[in-house]
């Protein structure tokens, strides 16, 4: 297959400040370009990531800043235009008007990747059309989603999608691998507070903390109020680095998955932390969601806790040498289907499908 021209207009690539968006791109755009292909990325220059850039320049695109929607229509229109694939990032500021302008612009296929599909399902439901309209979703010729399942039919019979398609997160196997353990802690977990996660942590992680005070835990992640009351065997570490997860999955002999609501209730959503353990060989106990045995095989890849007391049962009752197999079951399957590389391919494949359909769509137009 020739080599394509792909234009993406994402949240950011050049800072990972604040946001998993950055992470996401950088591992596929990579690979888009190790494979050939020609990408130019286009990001809105905003203070809060100007001031925290820690990859202004990536190597393998062209990565172009732009002030406002204006500047994008009037300097742009002919890169968007003459490209194969323009894609349109989740949470782009303005990104209805930005995704109008590439629809009624690109030549070629156009996508909405939706790197917070649950999150923007949510806000549609509410009105809330921050930087997607229903009206856009049916005009995009491939929504690019972060939840399968059920969730494509509904947005191609609902929202009238011609063709959605999973397009999970990934990880990359550069970063994320084993290490010699320390095994500091027997359980951690690794996330920013939120609401809807503290409950799940406090039934599954720390009131098992509390029944086992000879146990080790740590909890490592930003905003968590003054007012929660932390068992004395749960150490709390503010900020881990990126740079730090590694090191943080491969010091602990399990570790803790916590779901945010609106993935629960969408389903087959996994967080790139799910796949990033696993690539440490770190076995996961994690909350429950429909979807997640089509992602690992439970009970041999992946541990399902709904209680403390599950916890502790895997905890203390799971001998080392299955500790270790369970470990290496759940590597095993995310370095088979669930890597950047792997999502480069897909994509190529996904375009190719959208290019047929719409191929196929242009004489009946005209007719």
């Amino acid at each position: 297959m020739q080599p394509l021209n792909i234009v993406i207009l994402g949240l950011s690539i050049t800072s990972a400040w604040g946001n998993g968006h950055a992470t996401t791109f950088r591992g596929l755009v990579r690979e888009l370009h190790r494979n050939g292909h020609r990408v130019s990325f286009l990001e809105r220059d905003v203070p809060w990531y100007a001031s925290n850039r820690d990859l202004p320049q990536p190597p393998y695109c062209t990565t172009i800043l732009y002030q406002d929607l204006e500047e994008l229509k009037s300097r742009y229109a002919s890169l968007v235009g003459s490209a194969d694939l323009v894609i349109v990032g989740s949470y782009v500021p303005e990104g209805v008007a930005v995704g109008q302008w590439v629809v009624d612009t690109a030549e070629g296929v156009t996508a909405f990747y939706d790197i917070d599909t649950p999150v923007t399902l949510a806000k549609l439901e509410r009105e809330d059309y921050e930087y997607l309209h229903p009206h856009l979703i049916a005009q995009y010729d491939l929504y690019l989603s972060f939840t399968g399942g059920p969730t494509l039919q509904r947005l191609e019979d609902v929202f009238g999608s011609p063709m959605a398609r999973a397009f999970y997160c990934s990880f990359d196997p550069e970063l994320y691998f084993p290490e010699a353990q320390r095994n500091q802690w027997d359980l951690g977990y690794l996330g920013t507070y939120s609401d809807d996660r503290q409950p799940p942590l406090q039934k599954l992680m720390l009131d098992a903390a509390a029944q086992w005070e000879t146990g080790r835990f740590v909890v490592a992640g930003p905003q968590y109020p003054a007012s929660i009351t932390w068992p004395q065997n749960v150490q709390r570490i503010e900020h881990l680095p990126p740079a730090q997860h590694r090191a943080f999955y491969n010091s602990q002999r399990f570790t803790l998955n916590i779901t945010r609501a609106d993935m629960i209730r969408a389903g087959y959503s996994p967080s790139v932390r799910l796949f990033e353990a696993a690539a440490c060989g770190t076995p996961i106990i994690s909350d429950y969601w429909e979807g997640i045995d089509s992602i690992f095989q439970i009970g041999t890849e992946i541990l399902i806790s709904h209680s403390a007391q599950d916890t502790l049962r895997y905890l203390n009752e799971i001998s080392e040498e299955e500790r270790i197999a369970i470990g290496e079951s759940g590597r095993k399957k995310v370095l088979a289907a669930h890597t950047a590389a792997h999502r480069a391919t897909e994509l190529v494949t996904y375009y190719n499908e959208a290019l047929c359909r719409k191929q196929q769509a242009v004489p009946a137009k005209e007719v």
